[in-house]
């Protein structure tokens, strides 16, 4: 074989090793833009997640994002268990209907709702609690007893039925429920004497209070009540989302990452509360 044989032979298979390995750099490139040589779960599934106006727990900023304490670790409970948090910021009376017809996957709020009984399931871990308090002006009897409520106005947030207690207050006769859109506007009612007490979850109202005039409010405690997130039944896979989610809160807890797992428990009640409530 000629020299000149050999030595285009040799220049073809360099050519063609060149062009071969620029032609995997390209179609791993390609792969790697589609997603499909990186890990199958990375992104994440997505999980509709609907929150309210609770702060400092779960709010909206002014830019329209999620913030607060609880949406912190329900995205860090999330993103362990294998999901992509989508928040949804909506009025309480929208998250028990969407949790009733499956619109959302999930609610970091509050347990033992009467309104979604049978409609949900809730974690069994419990990052954090609300206290359910009832302010006054100062001058007003502090509340403690529910017979206190009898003959007088008892104002209270839209959308909130603190546990069942709201049907209670309504079936009172001698009871008079008025209702504010918000935290600000209750407090204002309040101090205008447009009610007795206000029914109200001590971290927003404290977060509430910041006027020179609210240093007169006063407050009774009521009742403990828990935080979990809670899972719409209409989800075919709510039971395996429940226990992803207790399963990474675990995981995180043992890590340090989240609040240590609490007791799930309420605590005793003010003399008088009704015992269906309880």
């Amino acid at each position: 074989m000629s020299r000149n044989y050999t030595n285009q032979i040799s220049s073809m298979c360099t050519t063609n090793r060149f062009f071969g390995a620029r032609l995997w750099v390209l179609l791993a490139g390609l792969l790697l833009s589609t997603g499909t040589l990186a890990e199958p779960d990375t992104a994440g599934k997505p999980l509709r997640i609907a929150y309210v106006d609770f702060p400092p727990m779960t709010y909206q900023k002014v830019d329209g994002s999620p913030a607060g304490t609880f949406i912190e670790v329900t995205r860090k409970v999330a993103v362990e268990a294998g999901y992509q948090p989508e928040f949804l910021y909506l009025p309480i009376s929208r998250v028990y209907l969407y949790l009733r017809n499956g619109r959302i996957d999930v609610w970091p709020g509050s347990t033992n709702v009467p309104a979604l009984e049978g409609e949900v399931l809730e974690t069994w871990v419990s990052p954090f609690a609300t206290q359910l308090s009832a302010w006054y002006l100062q001058g007003t009897k502090p509340l403690t007893h529910f017979d206190q409520l009898q003959g007088k106005t008892v104002i209270t947030i839209a959308g909130y039925t603190y546990g069942g207690l709201l049907y209670w207050l309504e079936a009172e006769g001698s009871i008079d429920v008025t209702e504010a859109p918000n935290y600000r506007a209750a407090l204002e009612m309040l101090k205008l004497g447009r009610g007795h007490y206000l029914l109200g979850h001590r971290d927003p109202v404290l977060e509430t209070l910041s006027m020179p005039e609210d240093a007169k409010i006063r407050e009774s405690e009521i009742r403990l009540r828990n935080l979990a997130w809670l899972f719409s039944l209409a989800n075919p896979r709510a039971a395996m989302l429940r226990e992803e989610f207790d399963d990474a809160y675990i995981r995180l807890a043992e890590k340090g990452e989240v609040p240590p797992i609490r007791k799930f428990g309420e605590s005793a009640v003010i003399p008088g509360f009704p015992e269906k409530y309880r």
